[in-house]
């Protein structure tokens, strides 16, 4: 396996957008993610149903992992005038069973609580993820994957120059991967 990043594996870096600050997990954002991820309109296009508190500290312990083998992966979302936890996002490497392979491509990814959609913060925070994965991925493009039916996500995604490469298929389902290319920093 080559590493994505050229930087060195530890601590996520903490990146600031007009609404939000971006930084590393923390095992006190256990119980917002809980609460995030047992939201059936959170979950319904990503495991289409919600997850359990057992596989939400797994999810935990797998971000902060990435940032100390990867030296990439997510960052915790946080409303800048309140602290509130509000979603993730990021890049990772599950290692998914997905036909055809992703290959070595960082997986881009976000999720927000439901009180936030639709205000702009996915594309907020993603413009500054990617920019920070311009600097410092190797690698030359991320992809990322949707259920076929998630036309917001599949919007927001091709409003950060993803565009669609094929269908696969993961968990037995129809997947839209979509790619980008890095752009140069």
């Amino acid at each position: 396996m080559t590493t994505q990043s050229s930087t060195q594996p530890g601590a996520a870096p903490e990146i600031l957008t007009a609404r939000t600050r971006m930084r590393g997990h923390r095992i006190s954002d256990f119980d917002a993610m809980v609460a995030m991820w047992r939201d059936e309109i959170v979950t319904r296009f990503i495991l289409g149903r919600p997850s359990s508190a057992t596989e939400t500290w797994s999810r935990l312990l797998r971000y902060i992992g990435h940032w100390q083998a990867l030296g990439f992966g997510y960052w915790a979302i946080e409303d800048r005038d309140t602290g509130r936890f509000i979603g993730e996002v990021g890049f990772a490497d599950y290692k998914r069973e997905i036909e055809p392979t992703l290959g070595d491509a960082p997986e881009a990814g976000w999720v927000l609580a439901p009180e936030v959609h639709g205000k702009g913060i996915a594309t907020e925070v993603m413009t500054a993820a990617l920019d920070w994965a311009d600097r410092n991925f190797t690698d030359p493009k991320t992809v990322c994957i949707f259920d076929p039916d998630h036309q917001g996500s599949m919007r927001v995604a091709a409003k950060l120059g993803y565009q669609p490469a094929h269908l696969a298929t993961f968990m037995d389902k129809p997947t839209q991967v979509m790619t980008r290319l890095r752009q140069p920093a």
